[in-house]
């Protein structure tokens, strides 16, 4: 079976690579993979090594020529390594970091390979590149959480400018779309979505906007009117904006739940105690209470393997949920 093409041009690399002396045409035949497949002749043989020698030029790799030891005056090849090989590469922090983000956001299948083949390299060669976790971003749907690359890209622009923007902001999927003016400060990530941070000039008030329920992005006014007041951290007011938003600020639950149930609730739990319940044997686990509906969910999902304990709005909606479950009305 003939050799695949880059399969050949590879083995010929690699081959003019290793040695280092010039190799001539007729020991590149007989010894690399790839030029001698199904017995061909001679005039083949020659055809497809020009065509080949042509091909690595044409890539950038300097194929050079010169005389054979091994058959006297007869022309050999090899490639220049020095000038095949790159430089050393030398990243400072931020361009590590930078790199790290770009593999994080890189979900899809064709360039997640590649991405977090680039940070590997980059980490064998002592380069210290952060987790997706220190950075805060989740590759599993990174790009859907980011929402438009049009408008993320202008918003980073405007951004760096310091313009202002207007876009269409949509609150909710049952929500009406609206029209919103913002000084934007910066963009920043929270529990693997993103938002902008700045200040709402149609409420006169700093607001925090989740980008993938923004379009029609555009910049108003002129550069460098926006400035980013002293202090700020837009990390934490997007924390405080995503834990109001989901009616917590700051709360812990206590939630029963009978012995080798709920695993879910397992896994967000903070602590855990053995506790019965009406006799029955099981934990009682703290968990921080992100979001009361999320939280509810789970709650409901294992049934009677799981008791709200506290706090009363969290065993409220729980009971609801029940409720409706049952087809008993409120």
């Amino acid at each position: 079976m003939a050799t695949a093409k880059v399969e050949r041009l590879l083995n010929l690399v690699i081959c003019l690579l290793a040695t280092r002396q010039f190799v001539t045409a007729e020991y590149i035949r007989h010894n690399v993979a790839g030029y001698s497949d199904e017995g061909q002749s001679p005039e083949a043989f020659n055809r497809m090594f020009e065509r080949d020698k042509t091909e690595l030029r044409d890539l950038g790799i300097p194929l050079i020529t010169g005389r054979s030891p091994m058959s006297g005056s007869a022309e050999g090849y090899r490639i220049n390594r020095d000038s095949y090989e790159l430089p050393e590469v030398s990243l400072d922090a931020q361009e590590a970091a930078t790199i790290a983000m770009a593999a994080a956001l890189w979900d899809t299948p064709e360039v997640s390979t590649l991405s977090q083949t680039a940070v590997l390299k980059l980490r064998a060669a002592g380069i210290p590149v952060r987790t997706e976790d220190e950075l805060g971003i989740s590759s599993g749907g990174a790009a859907r959480s980011m929402g438009s690359e049009v408008v993320i890209g202008a918003l980073l622009a405007a951004v760096d400018a310091g313009q202002a923007v207007e876009f269409t902001h949509r609150s909710g999927s049952a929500s009406a779309p609206a029209t919103r003016t913002v000084e934007p400060w910066g963009v920043v990530t929270h529990r693997g979505r993103w938002y902008v941070v700045g200040h709402d000039r149609d409420r006169a008030a700093t607001r925090t906007f989740r980008l993938s329920r923004i379009s029609d992005l555009r910049s108003v006014g002129p550069s460098g009117a926006v400035k980013v007041p002293a202090g700020t951290d837009l990390q934490q007011i997007v924390s405080a904006a995503v834990d109001a938003a989901a009616g917590t600020d700051g709360r812990t639950a206590r939630i029963w739940v009978a012995t080798d149930r709920a695993a879910g609730l397992r896994r967000l739990a903070v602590g855990s105690e053995p506790g019965d319940y009406d006799g029955e044997p099981g934990d009682v686990l703290t968990v921080d209470i992100r979001s009361l509906s999320t939280l509810t969910r789970m709650v409901l999902g294992v049934g009677s393997g799981a008791v709200v304990l506290e706090p009363p709005e969290l065993r409220d909606q729980v009971v609801a949920g029940l409720d409706r479950l049952s087809g008993v009305s409120a």
